[in-house]
């Protein structure tokens, strides 16, 4: 059982790295580490008897949205559906590979019981493999790894009284600046900024181009602005738009303000 406990954990943990891959997810690792768990505590399915396929099917759901809600908290509905349903995909992708595997090549040692995979292997093999898997990824990383591209933040602002915290991807395609004084701008669905409105003098109307064609964008300077943790001490503007931004991520921020930090 605690062979069965660990192997899963470890292939739980890199579903759920690949949902934040593919939906361009930030989470902290003791969330993925915390979700990873949860999706070994349904390993023990394999335990019990054969199940009949709805069972399993709603069990393995009920799973993939507590992993989900452990590893990445809280969501609108929509978000939140999509990210159970991208689990529940590939954790049913990487069942069926080793349903493949067993079925065709007939591998002592690898068993698959009511959705779950088990590897009757050695606990020092297992540490090895596990080693040698996480410096191969690592490589790989390196490799494909731009220098410069694209990753998730959390941005903090703050604009009068009223304070806002959204994730937003950081873009080296992101170019648009205010046009009098050359600030940057943090571009961010309406949706992300809560109650801040603008008024006033200070609001500006900024100009932005892109692949889809072009607009304005009402602006305003933040009073205060940290990204991961970390306050600029440059001035700095919000563009806010409204549903421009598809997907999940619904801000970019310039990438050259990742640098500044």
């Amino acid at each position: 059982m605690d062979v069965l406990i660990v192997v899963n954990m470890i292939i739980d943990w890199m579903m759920l790295l690949s949902v934040g891959r593919i939906l361009k997810l930030r989470t902290k690792s003791r969330r993925i580490l915390l979700g990873s768990a949860v999706g070994s505590v349904c390993s023990l399915a394999a335990l019990l008897p054969r199940l009949a396929p709805p069972v399993n099917l709603i069990i393995d759901l009920v799973f993939a949205a507590l992993m989900i809600l452990a590893a990445y908290g809280r969501a609108s509905p929509k978000s939140f559906i999509i990210r159970t349903v991208t689990l529940f995909a590939v954790s049913f992708s990487f069942c069926g590979i080793m349903v493949f595997i067993c079925s065709v090549f007939h591998p002592s040692g690898i068993a698959v019981v009511n959705d779950v995979v088990y590897f009757n292997i050695s606990p020092v093999a297992l540490i090895l493999l596990t080693i040698s898997c996480f410096y191969a990824l690592k490589l790989f990383g390196r490799l494909t790894r731009k220098d410069i591209g694209k990753r998730i933040c959390t941005v903090n602002i703050t604009i009068r009284s009223f304070t806002a915290e959204f994730q937003a991807l950081a873009d080296t395609g992101c170019h648009v600046t205010e046009p009098f004084s050359g600030s940057f701008v943090i571009i961010a669905d309406k949706s992300c900024l809560g109650n801040i409105t603008i008024s006033g003098s200070s609001g500006r109307i900024i100009p932005y181009q892109s692949l889809g064609g072009s607009g304005m964008l009402e602006g305003i300077p933040a009073d205060e602005v940290s990204i991961d943790g970390h306050s600029l001490a440059e001035r700095v503007y919000i563009g806010i738009c409204d549903g421009v931004l598809k997907g999940d991520i619904k801000a970019i921020v310039p990438y050259e303000l990742i640098n500044k930090k």
